[in-house]
């Protein structure tokens, strides 16, 4: 993988294939390497991908201050990957924290996303605002405890998270998290972007996104509901499409894979 340096962190990433650029970005608590099934399907239709280790995971850097995880530097290390790559404007699909950095992205550097894809999470000013996603997001207050988090997901051979989070790859992610030191690091963006403060706040409001835009849920997800990524329509002024998936859970790139690939081929190609 190679790497750039986004203003002293290292941004690791891999670039397969040649043609307009989409940009793949994992969320908590992945790499890369969940994009394993997307990867081939873009590449053979045409399309260069890129896949960074966002920071904190694989071989990004993982800072310990919990500030530098906030959501303006996520977005800097995407732009400063594309930068290295001398790529103007590309196709950005995001997951889960992928997601909110993609949202961010499209919103306050609209001359940089020609689509964007986002997958599980919808736009932020719709993200707490039903009880019902509040219920759903009970773990993230219980994340803002340093230490009493990462016990709790990693107690008893991690049986926690593996009953809450029922990852697909969940073996090889705790092999990951336990080699790499990527748990609190993982925890902090929660820490740094969503503390207690903001569940009191009024929803933050970003530039409407000019980008067309397909946001994508899956009906067994346990941490979101379908409205927050429904209602995110009214956050787009170049067009939203939605689907959904029936029967797959969270990490609906790994479980649906197939039916993932055919929604990004046919919006992004």
């Amino acid at each position: 993988m190679p790497d750039v340096d986004a203003g002293g962190v290292t941004i690791s990433y891999d670039v397969t294939g040649a043609g307009p650029c989409v940009v793949l970005l994992h969320g908590f608590p992945d790499t890369a390497r969940c994009w394993r099934h997307q990867v081939p399907a873009l590449e053979a239709a045409g399309r260069q991908v890129v896949t960074p280790d966002l920071r904190g995971y694989g071989r990004s850097s993982k800072p310990s201050d919990v500030a530098a995880y906030r959501i303006e530097s996520l977005a800097g290390d995407v732009l400063a990957v594309l930068d290295a790559l001398g790529l103007e404007r590309v196709d950005v699909v995001g997951h889960d924290w992928g997601a909110a950095v993609a949202w961010a992205i499209a919103a306050f550097v609209p001359e940089r996303v020609d689509r964007l894809v986002v997958l599980s999470v919808g736009a932020p000013s719709t993200f707490l605002r039903t009880l019902a996603q509040r219920e759903k997001s009970w773990y993230m207050l219980l994340f803002q405890h340093t230490g009493v988090a990462e016990q709790w997901l990693s107690a008893d051979g991690w049986s926690n998270f593996r009953s809450w989070a029922r990852h697909p790859d969940v073996e090889e992610v705790v092999a990951e998290l336990e080699a790499s030191g990527s748990l609190t690091p993982g925890l902090n963006y929660y820490r740094a972007n969503l503390p207690p403060a903001a569940w009191a706040a009024p929803p933050p409001q970003l530039p409407k996104v000019a980008a067309p835009t397909m946001g994508v849920w899956s009906s067994g997800d346990m941490a979101l509901t379908e409205t927050q990524m429904v209602d995110s329509a009214s956050s787009v002024s170049g067009g939203f499409r939605y689907e959904r998936i029936d029967g797959a859970g969270h990490w609906l790139q790994l479980e649906a894979p197939e039916r993932v690939n055919e929604l990004l081929l046919e919006f992004l190609c």
